[in-house]
């Protein structure tokens, strides 16, 4: 019963113009312009109405950059964090470090881009989006780490929307620690954290990739109903 917009960020998958190689994008941009270019579109097409953000991972990292998040209702998402490797269990640390500071620098050095896709991290990356990743990764706060650098405004202070947090107890990146560590850099943010348990809903396996997919169906309703229970608020 919603309208719907679904969007690739500039430099990944039916965005990518040219060569991933040749892409300015950053994490930065993805924030500050894509975004907000998406929910002014939004607008457009379905007016005078309630808008709501579904994010998986960067996609609720950002949404501080965004100039006009203010005109968003409420948000849902699953697997944002900060990602920082110093949260991370010992028994991914290794994995998650070696990704980190030797495949993107590596990848970014001998092709130009990160090949993520071939370790199942999702799309091909520009560079700067790669970097960024990898530097914010290695701090505190996510994107806490450029401000005053490469972000000099944003609205993670002010921001005051409901918002509902879930992550998979089998996600070895948004893990609470994580989680809690990315919902601090909104200090007005009102915010559900919510544990999901693969078992519970007959599931093997969830991880930080796979909420959204079919097999996840059941889980759905985490998202749906919390943006219903926020229409005509």
């Amino acid at each position: 019963g919603f309208g719907v917009i679904t969007f690739d960020n500039r430099g990944i998958a039916e965005s990518l113009k040219g060569k991933v190689k040749h892409s300015k994008a950053s994490l930065v941009t993805w924030g500050q312009q894509d975004m907000p270019a998406v929910l002014e579109t939004l607008k457009m097409h379905f007016p005078q109405t309630q808008y709501f953000l579904v994010g998986h991972s960067a996609g609720g990292q950002l949404l501080g950059l965004m100039p006009n998040v203010n005109d968003l209702t409420a948000f849902c998402n699953f697997g944002s964090s900060s990602g920082s490797l110093r949260n991370m269990r010992a028994g991914y640390l290794l994995k998650a470090h070696f990704f980190m500071n030797v495949y993107i620098p590596l990848n970014n050095l001998l092709f130009g881009h990160t090949k993520s896709h071939l370790v199942g991290m999702g799309e091909p990356l520009p560079k700067g989006v790669s970097k960024q990743w990898q530097k914010w990764c290695n701090g505190q706060g996510y994107v806490k780490e450029a401000f005053g650098k490469e972000v000099l405004k944003h609205w993670y202070d002010e921001l005051r929307l409901p918002s509902k947090w879930l992550l998979a107890s089998d996600d070895d990146i948004a893990n609470l620690s994580n989680v809690e560590d990315m919902i601090s850099v909104f200090p007005s943010l009102e915010a559900e954290i919510r544990l999901i348990e693969p078992s519970d809903h007959n599931l093997t396996e969830i991880g930080h990739m796979k909420f959204f997919s079919r097999k996840c169906q059941s889980l759905w309703p985490e998202v749906s109903d919390f943006l219903i229970s926020h229409l005509n608020a």
